[in-house]
């Protein structure tokens, strides 16, 4: 015993030194998620395009859209089709905000948009 007392006495700024690191990482991790905030790029987004991506994003921050889900058809000029599913279609408010969203990012007629309510 005495002689792990005499090793941690003479290693006392190393174990420190050590001590914090690990409190620094732990809380750089905590603080961050351990994600890095250039790339907010979920592992359901890869499937997706990047349009759908940026639309998603976008609904998402109108009030009352609450979460939202994007899926868009393209042909060969272009978007064809927009089916967007999200908790706050519920109410025709936010209905109207998420269809004038959508049909203004994506420069397309607003009877080419579906909007359907999220399940709980």
């Amino acid at each position: 015993m005495k002689r792990l007392t005499d090793y941690l006495k003479s290693h006392r700024k190393i174990l420190v030194i050590s001590c914090l690191l690990v409190v620094l990482v732990a809380f750089a991790v905590l603080l961050y998620g351990g994600k890095s905030k250039i790339s907010t790029v979920s592992s359901n987004d890869v499937a997706r395009s990047a349009t759908e991506v940026k639309l998603m994003r976008i609904l998402s921050e109108i009030d009352g859209v609450g979460k939202a889900e994007v899926m868009i058809t393209e042909g060969k000029d272009g978007v064809e089709g927009v089916v967007i599913v999200c908790e706050g279609a519920r109410n025709l408010m936010t209905r109207s905000d998420i269809l004038n969203a959508a049909a203004t990012a994506l420069n397309i007629e607003k009877n080419n948009i579906a909007i359907y309510a999220m399940n709980k």
